[in-house]
């Protein structure tokens, strides 16, 4: 929790711009100060993210993150092919799980859960490579995990939720569906993020609703995967790994295609905001500019981003 001197530096500006902004109308003035604090919110303790001891605590979210998705995902799939759940159960409940997740430790690490998500923040340049190895290596472990936990609570049913192409579907048109799934999803992903962090209630409804459509009408084609890790703890685990290629190489071309895509819609990436909500202290340049735009926010000399137009506009 933040200690009241950061919440008097959230959102109670001193010096020559708070003074401006006690000029403001009443109602522009309460919206910067709530704009002050949901940006204290979305990027949680300067000092906590800055500081790079506490790396473990962001690799243990991805590790636990994971293992919840792929705990709901592969154990629906389970129980659907048991006859217990319908195939809407199946496939909206992991939409409704990253919905959780991104709300409740998404400013820990990004709730990044993929990755093809990891990769693609990395080539926009919100993410450090250096960071990259640890996160997907999380995420493969808390997938296994999850796959472990199934099979000693269920038994060894149903695949254990290993994806696959569909009865009557191909190998290449489940890669095909795979990859065009990923396309939108890192595309919901990369538009809606804020910065490199999933978080908030926007990102939540977005990510987690695009995950629930893919899998009601993709499903049945793919099983909807969109997460080399989440097909791989069920693979690995049950030894049918004989596919997994296509929920390694689709989703990996699905997210290139979606950092071409951001690439004309918004311009390259990697400015400091984005940069420095996913970077901390390993990546020092990121760490330095984050530290600069928060203190001066802090000080009253700079504005969040998104109302600097209202405070010099008052209207």
């Amino acid at each position: 929790m933040p200690d009241s001197g950061q919440l008097r530096g959230a959102g109670a500006p001193s010096g020559p711009q708070g003074a401006q902004r006690e000029r403001l109308d009443p109602a522009v003035a309460d919206e910067v100060t709530r704009e002050r604090r949901l940006l204290f919110l979305r990027y949680g303790s300067r000092e906590e993210f800055e500081d790079p001891s506490l790396e473990y605590r962001r690799l243990f979210a991805e590790i636990f993150g994971t293992f919840l998705l792929v705990l709901v995902a592969a154990g629906g799939a389970m129980l659907h092919a048991q006859g217990k759940i319908s195939l809407a159960s199946a496939v909206v409940a992991p939409g409704m799980m990253v919905m959780a997740i991104i709300l409740f430790m998404g400013a820990v690490a990004g709730a990044h859960l993929n990755p093809v998500v990891s990769i693609s923040f990395a080539l926009r340049r919100d993410f450090p490579w250096l960071r990259v190895p640890g996160y997907v290596i999380a995420q493969l472990i808390g997938a296994t995990l999850a796959a472990l936990v199934l099979r000693a609570v269920l038994g060894d049913v149903g695949g254990l939720g290993a994806t696959k192409p569909g009865p009557g579907y191909s190998p290449a048109q489940a890669f095909w569906i795979e990859a065009l799934l990923t396309l939108g999803l890192v595309s919901v992903i990369l538009g809606t993020a804020s910065g490199a962090q999933n978080v908030g209630g926007l990102g939540a409804l977005a990510v987690g609703g695009y995950i629930a459509l893919a899998g009601l009408w993709a499903a049945p084609i793919s099983g909807a995967s969109m997460n080399p890790a989440r097909s791989f703890g069920p693979a690995v685990v049950s030894g049918s790994n004989a596919d997994f290629w296509i929920y390694a190489a689709g989703p990996l071309a699905g997210g290139l295609a979606a950092v071409a895509c951001a690439f004309v819609l918004r311009g390259a990436g990697g400015d400091p905001i984005s940069r420095a909500a996913g970077s901390g202290l390993l990546s020092p340049g990121a760490s330095r500019d984050r530290a600069r735009l928060s203190h001066a926010i802090e000080a009253g000399s700079a504005s969040p981003p998104g109302v600097e137009d209202a405070a010099d506009n008052p209207s």
